[in-house]
Order: structure tokens, then sequence, then C-alpha cells
């Protein structure tokens, strides 16, 4: 009887060698793939849309490229949530980004609404004001000269408004900030 269980062991084990456990030329394929992506990785994080994105037009192969982007969500080396959430708070604090153009760039990422509405979540309309203030403030403390007239003064508001509006904040938050500070501006000129 222990013969027995023997043998068949041994055929179980001879069945096992002789069958391939790994695609040794699809794992050698992949691992191109996945060292791009790492790369990719290490100059920023990225979204996963983003990631297959840049490996579809580095001619990966589709499939491939599946298989190693799902790694590395399993890995939590993709996570559009986190990168959502650190995109918002880094292009809000540092950029002055409004919502509305972190919105927009959110969407070009790739990032679904509901996850981009959660990151969004973190900008106040506080911290919005806040920063599109400090924004026209800087813009307007390159003035150096009080205007002559009304025709520089609406030239110099519409430079503090351009600041503003390139940023993605609204008309009437912008207009009414690059007032207070082109005019605070003057006053101290």
């Amino acid at each position: 009887m222990r013969a027995t269980k023997i043998a068949a062991l041994r055929e179980s084990l001879a069945s096992l060698d002789a069958a391939p456990q790994i695609d040794v030329e699809y794992e050698k394929r992949k691992a191109k793939v996945r060292h791009r992506a790492l790369l990719l990785l290490d100059q920023r994080a990225r979204s996963e849309h983003e990631i297959t994105t840049r490996l579809l037009d580095a001619d990966f192969e589709p499939p491939i490229v599946a298989d190693v982007v799902a790694d590395l969500k399993r890995c939590d080396l993709i996570d559009d949530a986190t990168f959502a959430a650190e995109w918002v708070r880094q292009r809000h604090t540092h950029r002055g980004k409004s919502r509305r153009a972190l919105e927009h760039e959110l969407r070009e990422k790739g990032i679904s609404s509901a996850v981009s509405a959660d990151a969004l979540a973190s900008i106040s309309a506080e911290s919005e004001e806040s920063q599109a203030t400090a924004l026209a403030e800087k813009k307007a403390r390159t003035i150096t000269h009080a205007p002559a007239n009304y025709s520089e003064y609406t030239k110099m508001l519409r430079k503090v408004v351009g600041v503003l509006a390139r940023r993605g904040y609204g008309e009437s938050m912008s207009y009414g900030v690059a007032k207070q500070a082109l005019d605070q501006r003057i006053s101290q000129l």
C-alpha cells in the first residue's frame, strides 16, 4: 500500500515536471512592460488611465499591459483615489488651481467623477478664495507705478484677472479679488 502511494506521488511529480508551470516568454515580455511602468511611477504618481495609455502608446501588447496594471493595482502602486486626493492637494496648495480647473485635470487623467468629487471635497470655498486672493496680490505686487488714467488701470486689472482666469477661477470671484488686490497695491504706491 505504501509502495503504491509512493509510486502515485512520483507519477504526479513527473507530470508536474513535464508541464511548464510558467510561460517564460510571456513573463519576459511582461517584465519589460513592468519596468517601463515602474519608471513612469518613479517620476510621479499616476492614474490607472495614465499608466495604461502611456504603456499602450509605447506599443506594448494590450493583454500584457492589462496584466501589469492589474498587478500594480494589487500592490497599491496604482490607486486612483489616493492619486486624485494628492493631485488636488498639491495643485491647489502650490499652484493655486481652482476646483473647476482641478476637476478638468482629473477628468483628463481618467479619474471617475465619483473619485474626483471625493478628492475635490477637500477644497472649501474659503480656501479657494484665499488662494485667489494670494495669487491676485502676488500679481499686483509686480505693478511698479500708479495708473495715469482709467485705460491704464483697466489694463492692469486685466493682467491680474488673467492670472486668476488661467487657474480656473470664476469670472465674478476673479474680478472682485483682482480689483481689491489692485486697489490695495495702488494705495501703497
